[in-house]
């Protein structure tokens, strides 16, 4: 017997949130027609469209830059949290010692520190891209600790009485078991890396050809251009919808043939 689509796992991933957007996006048609909500409140999803089709291409250019900060303090992020989770692991008084300080970061508002970074890094981009690190650094850091500490205490106890050295046990047991946590911590910093794009270039207020999403957004506030403020966040939410969905795939494809939390 022929399974029903609606029953397989993969399928009901896309079809139910596809669904629910689509009755979300039906209703808020609806509600602006009935209700006569005036454009320069909440514009319909279809003038938002047409919006995005007129200024698509301004708008896909200031895509492009957020996109390129986004990508530049996400890969900054990953590999200075990996290198700082490895060595705070080394040792439980490196631990105690350091992370209150990851934590530090992790609290500290960015709007608060942003104009310090911009004023003291002279380049936009690279103070942009250290702001959006500050705001993604902290779970792949905590996620990757935590994988890196939650080992099964007999397969540690094999690899010592086997005399495996420290090199030995990190590639070959702390790594694999931190995995899963790593990549939910990516899933996570991913999305905070494009916050924290936005937020520096809302600090930073930069135009011309270095113009995010954020100045668009900005723009679009003082000429009171609803519309197109709805458009660039519309790319915005997009944006942070590939970078989950891509992150997510990644983990699958490494975590699939093994771990539990892929399977099936």
């Amino acid at each position: 017997m022929k399974q029903p689509l609606l029953s397989h796992p993969a399928a009901l991933r896309v079809l139910a949130p596809v669904v629910v957007g689509l009755v979300f996006v039906t209703a808020w048609q609806w509600a602006c027609g009935f209700f006569e909500i005036p454009i320069y409140l909440v514009p319909t999803p279809l003038k938002v469209l047409q919006t995005l089709a007129a200024n698509w291409s301004s708008l896909l250019g200031a895509l492009a830059v957020t996109m390129k900060i986004t990508l530049l303090a996400f890969a900054t992020a990953i590999v200075a949290g990996v290198l700082f989770a490895f060595l705070l692991v080394q040792s439980r008084v490196i631990e105690a010692s350091l992370f209150p300080y990851a934590i530090l970061l992790q609290v500290t508002p960015i709007v608060a520190i942003a104009p310090l970074i911009i004023i003291w890094v002279k380049e936009p981009t690279p103070a942009l891209v250290l702001c959006a690190v500050l705001v993604c650094l902290f779970p792949i850091i905590s996620n990757t600790v935590l994988g890196l500490r939650s080992v099964n205490p007999g397969l540690l106890n094999l690899f010592r009485l086997n005399r495996a050295t420290r090199w030995q046990t990190l590639v070959r047991l702390r790594i694999p078991s931190a995995l899963p946590y790593f990549f939910a911590g990516l899933r996570i910093s991913s999305g905070l890396a494009l916050i924290g794009a936005v937020v520096a270039e809302f600090v930073a207020g930069t135009g011309g050809t270095s113009a995010g999403l954020a100045y668009q957004i900005l723009q679009a506030g003082f000429q009171l251009d609803i519309p197109l403020m709805f458009a660039a966040l519309l790319l915005i939410a997009l944006a942070g919808v590939a970078l989950f969905v891509v992150m997510s795939w990644l983990s699958r494809l490494a975590l699939r043939g093994w771990h539990e939390s892929e399977l099936g």
